[in-house]
């Protein structure tokens, strides 16, 4: 089985005497308020998503990054993962800190600092985002984090799995259920949206040279427009269960936020997927990316998928096919420009046109999407992020 990323799969949930000592310690420490997208980095860094992170990214390593796409020792790493606080003083290296959930009583983690540094933001969204542009919601995201950053190793009290606990098993897991069913070699797919036939084309094609697929929907925050977390499980499960060898595939959820990193979220979704145990992840156009208000995308249709060029020593093999894909109706199946001489004859995959049907609550063609699909996410009252 493929290595977690630098090596090492992390784990610092506590448990048992630790866990009881923690929560107990916890009452008498500092208090750090967080938000609930930092709460869910905390818990993939102690699950091990984020391997081989023990804790909140330092100046040495997030300079690095923002320098070389690396850490200090080389690791590959392109958005680092962060701790913000609004002043310097807001606590101190040497220190430890409980961390609580707005309007929790109760501490989900356990911060020990070592060290509390500034940070430009200009410069930092910049490497990782290829703009400044505030319309960029990771841009905007950025920029609404405080003046400091806080590094240090974080100890996890509430290891929750939250609503979707079902389908929320964390990467030392995978690992034993790919290692359980023989399965040598698995490929991610990653996904925000509910499942076309275009996506549909996709994970059966790459069924034909691996043994498992690993179909992993991020499950966090999103921007307005986006699909409900509950809609994408729901019509994804709808999926599998009508059409899918459930032999061969996995579904498993990724409880982190959407970024909208283009290329260099690509790469931080492949080691997130190498953490879980892929050996291979399919990158699709534009992946990752998000248009400005006039419909100008941030990144080229292809960016995600050539970027993977510059670290060969990232192991986790990336997958995509060229080509502008749609369904032939002279074909009777899908295809695309490099297969077919009919593109007269296309019907679109276009996401924006399939939120539009959706959203009106129109008939989406069956060339585009499984009837049993369109039904069950139909069956939502709120289908959309707000």
């Amino acid at each position: 089985m493929i290595a977690p990323h630098g090596g090492r799969l992390t784990n610092r949930i506590l448990t048992g005497a630790e866990l009881d000592e923690a929560t107990s310690r916890a009452g008498s420490l500092p208090k750090l308020t967080i938000s609930d997208v930092l709460a869910g980095d905390i818990q993939n860094i102690a699950r091990g998503v984020f391997s081989p992170l023990n804790g909140f990214i330092g100046k040495d390593d997030f300079e690095s990054i923002i320098a070389n796409d690396r850490m200090v020792d080389g690791t590959v790493w392109t958005i680092p993962i962060i701790l913000d606080v609004p002043e310097k003083d807001s606590v101190q290296p040497g220190q430890e800190v409980a961390l609580y959930r707005s309007g929790e009583e109760e501490a989900m983690a356990l911060l020990t600092v070592s060290e509390v540094y500034d940070w430009d933001k200009q410069a930092a969204t910049a490497a990782f985002f290829g703009t400044n542009d505030l319309n960029h919601p990771g841009v905007a995201g950025m920029y609404a984090r405080g003046d400091w950053l806080v590094g240090g190793e974080i100890s996890l009290i509430d290891n929750d799995r939250g609503p979707f606990a079902d389908v929320n098993l964390f990467p030392a897991e995978t690992r034993e259920v790919f290692e359980k069913n023989g399965w040598k070699t698995v490929i991610a797919f990653q996904t925000r949206n509910v499942p076309h036939i275009g996506h549909e084309f996709l994970q059966k094609s790459v069924l034909g040279f691996t043994d498992g697929l690993f179909i992993q929907p991020i499950i966090g925050k999103k921007k307005s427009g986006d699909f409900r977390d509950e809609v994408i499980i729901s019509s994804y499960l709808t999926l599998l269960d009508n059409y899918y060898a459930k032999d061969r595939v996995f579904l498993n959820i990724l409880p982190t936020e959407m970024r909208y990193g283009g290329p260099k979220e690509a790469i931080l979704h492949a080691i997130m997927r190498k953490n879980y145990g892929c050996t291979g992840i399919i990158i699709g156009r534009d992946h990752a990316g998000v248009s400005d208000p006039n419909g100008k995308p941030y990144y080229g249709e292809e960016a995600a998928i050539e970027i993977f060029r510059d670290f060969p020593d990232l192991e986790i093999e990336p997958f995509s096919i060229a080509g502008d894909f749609g369904y032939c109706l002279k074909c009777n199946a899908v295809s695309s420009d490099r297969m077919c001489p009919h593109g007269a004859d296309f019907v679109s995959f276009s996401g924006t046109e399939i939120r539009s049907l959706i959203q009106s609550r129109s008939k989406v063609p069956e060339q585009v999407m499984r009837p049993e699909v369109l039904e069950r996410i139909l069956q939502f009252d709120d289908i959309f992020v707000d």
